[in-house]
């Protein structure tokens, strides 16, 4: 080795995909990261990364990186200085307010962000821009976890831990696919299978763990309380509840037995499509196993009955006494590094950080004295309220973190328009996404290899992250850009910290289930699970052990809903979207590696066989995928994994998104988009043709609306056949 070449330094930190939470050390030469070692004692990964953990240099690499502040110009872009660009900000969102008041503006915080960042983010729309119009991507996954769970339980977050997968006589997994999604628990739960464990798993879909399973209930897309019903009709008929556990711990369990008795196995058997003799045998692994840990994901949560989805499914929990023990209770797979974390952060339109109630006059009186700023008893809007708000003419101005809406979010058509329709966006990010090619103003963003925080994982465990190298070019921490900015909107110094110790100082003394936390108690691997308190110094691996948070737990009732949208003879088959194994997201950091682009290097449409043979389809065949909203090309992967009359894809792909398809009805409750069922027609191209990208095909004028074709893309007459259907919600009624 060169004597004058920079050594190699090792730095522990946290991994930056999935919300497992794995520890890592990056190996750094000069100011590049050239390395990635898995962490061997860490007590969640236990010395292994998934194949995305493996490929962080690759994302974080200075190639393709935005590295100095932008400005739309003639054509694109143009680079100019932090000065210019803070200018530009500041004089559009001091208009706005002028001219429309403090809610018509409003920023959109980031899961893949620190605690620290996210934390400055809603600090920075409450207490600068006057408005409590901040939210998250938590909004299109596990908006209805939180929502549902504070209803039944008192507390929206995974009541266990990760190692209880090891504990458990019985796993359940219900609507997701862990061996894609969150790899190191795939792994954790096919390791106690082959140990002896049951496995039960309940997916439209034949998951690599539904294959392994005990028990594989292939229910019918959208059909998620009509099972838990019909289970919990077969318990209670039976009297295989746990009838101890419900007189001591739980209320209102009455008006949910009468409400189950609507749903014998007969009856959801049709509406399922899973047998009778499986539910009956399903009813009875659960509740005769001595510990039953149940783990589910956006098969779940992303349908317009998204709450009341969860709620059903903390019914089944609390009637079998799966709960407040090791091997038990129910366990929303996040699926972002820190997206329970920017939950717990206050990320969200209607609370502050630690879940405290911004209507609550004492809770804003709260954080009023310890911010010095009067602030808005008013509920935001969520993210989608506020592309509703834009194209209504009402939302303004909007600072964006880290997202990337117009690849993730439904209808992606919708939310290009919404963005459009703003006077400024300004968008803070590692790369020139989807997203970004529509602002006004760039900012360039450091990376988690290049700045101090915290994350915190799916199990509520808090962790240090830690810089390995410096921020490449001009690029910034999103806390630091946020403090200046503040200062330059008001003299407003309530956001110019000196580091991020002390931002996370701050946020400790206003957040009671993190009161106990520093960075010192933090330095171990494994760092502290909240609720982290004076009265639990060591945090909380099992909720829930003696009382719930409400004191007891609450059985409300739910009844099945469709989905809004259903197959007919212009749209015959259902349309579900899905993650895979070697992406993330938007794509925007797996994709920099040739490594994991090599494994999927492009969307894809699965189909199962008898689909595509009724349609012309073959193996690897390009295709035509259309809804009522958009229409995309890409390749077919014919398998049986999936039942006749549904397909599915994966979101990661900007050339094929599946978003431009989805539907934006929403779940009443949380505004959860429907993104898991719409209606599509899937059409064979020519053998032989190259599947065009999305830009492509509205350049071509081949887009769809309301099922015909509109030409070329115009945002107006995509608005105008844009539906918002919701289904009437009977929780606790």
């Amino acid at each position: 080795m060169d004597s004058h070449e920079p050594a190699i330094r090792t730095v522990s930190t946290t991994c930056p995909y999935c919300g497992v939470g794995c520890g890592m050390a990056l190996r750094a030469r000069g100011d590049r990261v050239i390395g990635v070692e898995p962490a061997l004692g860490h007590p969640v990964s236990r010395g292994q990364l998934c194949a995305k953990g493996h490929s962080s240099a690759f994302a974080v690499d200075p190639r393709d990186r935005i590295l100095t502040p932008l400005v739309r110009a003639a054509g694109g872009f143009e680079e100019t200085s932090w000065d210019e660009a803070f200018t530009i900000i500041v004089e559009a969102l001091r208009s706005a307010r002028q001219q429309a008041g403090p809610d018509s503006v409003g920023v959109i915080a980031c899961a893949r962000a620190t605690n620290e960042d996210n934390y400055a983010a809603q600090k920075f729309a409450r207490a600068v821009l006057g408005t409590n119009n901040i939210d998250h991507c938590a909004r299109i996954c596990h908006s209805p976890s939180v929502a549902g769970l504070r209803q039944t339980l008192g507390s929206g977050a995974m009541t266990n831990s990760i190692d209880d997968i090891d504990e458990a006589d019985l796993i359940v997994v219900f609507g997701c696919d862990p061996t894609e999604n969150h790899s190191i628990i795939g792994g954790r739960i096919m390791r106690a299978k082959l140990a002896g464990a049951g496995l039960l798993v309940v997916d439209p879909r034949k998951t690599r763990l539904a294959r392994m399973a005990d028990l594989h209930l292939q229910l019918r897309l959208g059909s998620n309380i009509a099972l838990i019903n019909g289970l919990l009709h077969i318990i209670f008929d039976n009297g295989w509840e746990d009838a101890a556990f419900l007189e001591a711990r739980v209320t209102d369990t009455d008006v949910v037995r009468r409400k189950v008795k609507e749903y014998p196995p007969d009856k959801v058997a049709e509406l399922t499509g899973v047998s009778t003799a499986d539910l009956v045998a399903a009813a009875r692994m659960y509740t005769e196993a001595g510990s039953a840990l149940l783990a589910y994901g956006m098969g779940v949560t992303q349908y317009a009955c998204g709450t009341n989805n969860v709620i059903a499914l903390s019914n089944l929990v609390l009637a079998a006494g799966h709960v407040g023990r090791e091997g038990t209770g129910i366990n929303p797979l996040r699926g972002q590094n820190n997206v329970q974390g920017a939950c717990d952060m206050g990320a969200l339109p209607n609370v502050y950080p630690g879940y405290q109630d911004v209507s609550d006059s004492d809770a804003r009186a709260k954080f009023s004295r310890a911010w010095g700023a009067p602030l808005s008893d008013r509920p935001g809007l969520t993210s989608l309220g506020m592309m509703k708000g834009a194209l209504a003419g009402g939302f303004r101005a909007l600072i964006l973190m880290g997202e990337d809406p117009v690849v993730t979010d439904p209808d992606q058509n919708h939310v290009a328009a919404a963005l459009n329709a703003m006077d400024l966006l300004v968008v803070c990010e590692l790369t020139m996404t989807e997203t970004a090619k529509h602002a006004d103003v760039v900012l360039p963003a450091a990376s988690f290899a290049e700045k101090d925080g915290t994350f915190t994982n799916t199990e509520r465990r808090v962790q240090r992250v830690r810089a390995a190298i410096p921020p490449p070019g001009r690029t910034r921490g999103d806390w630091q850009m946020l403090g200046e900015l503040a200062e330059r909107l008001g003299d407003y110094r309530g956001l110019r910290w000196p580091n991020s110790r002390a931002v996370f100082q701050e946020m400790t003394s206003l957040t009671p289930p993190y009161s106990a936390m520093s960075y010192e108690r933090l330095k171990g691997p494994g760092g502290l699970q909240w609720p982290c308190a004076a009265e639990r110094p060591e945090g909380t691996p099992v909720l829930h052990r003696d009382e719930f948070p409400l004191g007891k737990a609450r059985m409300l009732p739910v009844r099945h809903a469709e989905p809004s949208e259903q197959p007919d003879d212009d749209y015959p088959l259902w349309l579900t979207t899905m993650r895979l194994g070697y992406h993330y997201g938007c794509g925007s950091m797996t994709r920099k590696s040739p490594l994991l682009e090599r494994e999927t290097p492009r969307g894809v449409l699965f189909i199962n066989p008898s689909d595509a043979h009724s349609n012309g389809i073959n193996e690897g065949g390009p295709v035509r995928v259309r809804s009522r909203r958009g229409c995309i090309e890409t390749c077919a992967v014919v398998t049986d994994d999936l039942p006749e009359g549904t397909v599915s894809m994966p979101y990661h792909f900007k050339e094929a998104p599946s978003n431009q398809l989805t539907n934006t009805a929403e779940d009443p409750v949380t505004k959860m988009p429907e993104l898991k069922a719409c209606a599509v027609i899937v059409e064979p191209l020519a053998p032989g043709t190259q599947p065009r990208a999305v830009d492509e095909l509205h350049a071509a004028g081949e887009l769809y609306v309301g099922g015909q074709r509109a030409g070329t893309y115009e945002p107006q007459a995509v608005v105008a056949a844009t539906t918002d259907d919701e289904p009437e919600d009977d929780a606790g009624s």
